[in-house]
């Protein structure tokens, strides 16, 4: 059985400062210490070895029980990092002062216990913590009965009952969005865009639910947010992005008038912003797209901003949108500038990094090599994402990889291979078609012109002929909603243009990147 890597990666994620207080909070402890050998000896080590932690420490009775040794230490560094961080997260000083409450309460010091609660409100109520405000609720009304029995009658339990219900509904109100959110997160994270009737009636169900559709139904800053947001991503299942932007700014205004929410929910205004990103693309203004990345990228060092969880979701959000940026722009030498840094950034989170950013970042590292015209570079990207596919992950950027293969393959001239792959490439989308109940019409018309293509390479008029039958046939399917979303994953217009006009993809892109619309309906 494969050694367990947990303990090696939580002591591999803390920080200096963390290692410092966790040595130091050790040192008060009396009686043998064998978890800070342990310790030690794991910090020192790039990658996790066992059997040279068995070796080094052969002579020590601990190393018997290794196993319960290393979940020991376990549970220390994380009690460890709870102390550290306690008075870093509302969270967790939330936690502590109902803790307090309920010592203070048991002790019959109802003054003390009730100095804390109020205190500890106003912070639940700033942060729109509705969970800890009911639990702090409860106490206050058994502190109020102390009260009664001393015959102080001042404050009115029916004024707290009817505070305890409208947190309580608050709390309803923002789980039933979050719920929502789920849902709709669920189709754009196994598929990408609705591209089935099946996706698209969910995105429509909720689209249409009544705390989505009507006015008012947020009950708080948080559901608000979440509301919008939910409004944002419907409008992208629809095309629409000049909708989809007044939502997601909308959102982030919410977030930067209530600057608190900021830090307590980061990843929803990253997310949000991340969103008007790609609004800024849609109409080619770059200007406000590369104004809005400096101010996501800046956010780094902020306060709420510095767990490795967050800079990761910096790095990989920024990143992958400004290697699509260089793509609308059409300016690919400046996207290959930046992959030294993004295969730096995926070195240094490791394991830590989702699949579905990998291959985001896989894919639209080969696009910039493609536009380049670097084809073999682009290719040993494109593979990357090919050759690690998952079954319930991102279905639609490994589909649309295989078409795009394709479009290298040509390139290159590779077309004994090409006729492989086609055959390929069809058994493939035959099956997504028994298996989703529908045939995708740009896939089958793509792939027949490209095996066309593929056995006329020595005859350039004929290939003219086919590419421009090719450009007529998707015009038409193009105008489908389902059908549009695949120049969403690849230019599949652009390159034919170029094909035709015998000019090269970069001068096609970099001549549509000059065509601007605007955001404002």
């Amino acid at each position: 059985m494969k050694p367990s890597v947990e303990l090696f990666k939580l002591i591999k994620s803390l920080t200096k400062s963390e290692k410092r207080f966790f040595k130091l909070s050790s040192s008060l402890q009396s009686g043998e210490k064998n978890y800070l050998k342990l310790f030690d000896a794991i910090e020192k080590q790039l990658e996790y070895d066992e059997e040279d932690i068995k070796n080094t420490f052969k002579k020590e009775n601990f190393i018997k029980h290794l196993p319960s040794e290393k979940n020991h230490l376990y549970k220390l560094v994380l009690k460890s990092l709870r102390a550290y961080h306690a008075d870093n997260s509302v969270v967790s000083q939330l936690q502590e002062d109902i803790k307090n409450v309920e010592i203070l309460f048991k002790r019959a010091l109802y003054r003390e216990a009730g100095k804390v609660l109020s205190k500890s409100k106003k912070l639940a109520y700033a942060y729109e913590r509705f969970y800890f405000l009911f639990e702090l609720i409860k106490w206050e009304k058994q502190l109020l009965e102390e009260e009664y029995k001393a015959g102080n009658f001042q404050q009115n339990l029916d004024e707290l009952i009817t505070e305890e219900k409208d947190v309580l509904e608050k709390l309803r109100n923002l789980a039933e969005y979050r719920i929502l959110y789920s849902k709709i997160n669920y189709v754009f994270r196994k598929g990408g865009y609705a591209r089935n009737d099946e996706e698209r009636a969910i995105v429509e169900d909720i689209r249409n639910y009544h705390l989505i559709k009507g006015k008012n139904t947020a009950q708080s800053k948080s559901a608000a947010a979440t509301c919008y947001y939910i409004q944002g991503l419907c409008a992208i299942v629809n095309h629409d992005y000049s909708s989809s932007y007044e939502k997601f700014t909308k959102v982030v205004s919410i977030f930067e008038e209530n600057p608190k929410l900021i830090t307590e929910i980061p990843h929803q205004y990253i997310k949000s912003m991340s969103n008007l990103l790609y609004c800024f693309l849609d109409v080619k203004d770059f200007d406000s797209f590369f104004d809005l990345l400096g101010k996501i990228r800046a956010l780094e060092n902020q306060p709420g901003f510095t767990s490795i969880d967050i800079k990761m979701k910096l790095f990989t959000s920024t990143y992958t949108a400004e290697l699509v940026a260089y793509d609308y722009m059409g300016e690919y030498e400046k996207g290959i500038e930046v992959v030294d840094d993004i295969v730096a950034g995926i070195d240094k989170y490791k394991d830590k990094i989702s699949k579905e950013e990998e291959i985001l970042f896989y894919y639209n590292i080969a696009y910039v090599f493609f536009g380049a015209n670097f084809l073999k570079n682009a290719l040993r990207w494109l593979n990357k994402v090919i050759n690690d596919n998952e079954s319930n992950l991102r279905q639609d950027v490994y589909s649309f990889a295989r078409l795009f293969s394709l479009v290298i393959h040509y390139e290159l001239e590779n077309y004994d291979l090409l006729d492989y792959m086609v055959k390929s490439t069809s058994r493939f989308y035959q099956k997504r078609r028994k298996e989703f109940g529908r045939e995708y019409k740009f896939e089958t018309i793509f792939i027949k012109y490209i095996k066309k293509l593929a056995k006329s390479s020595d005859n350039r008029d004929k290939q003219t002929i086919l590419f421009a039958n090719l450009k007529t046939e998707m015009q038409v399917v193009l105008t489908e909603n389902y059908e549009k979303v695949a120049l969403n994953y690849f230019d599949f217009s652009s390159w034919v243009d170029s094909k035709i006009e015998n000019r090269s993809f970069m001068e096609v892109k970099s001549e549509l990147s000059k065509q601007k619309t605007t955001l404002i309906s």
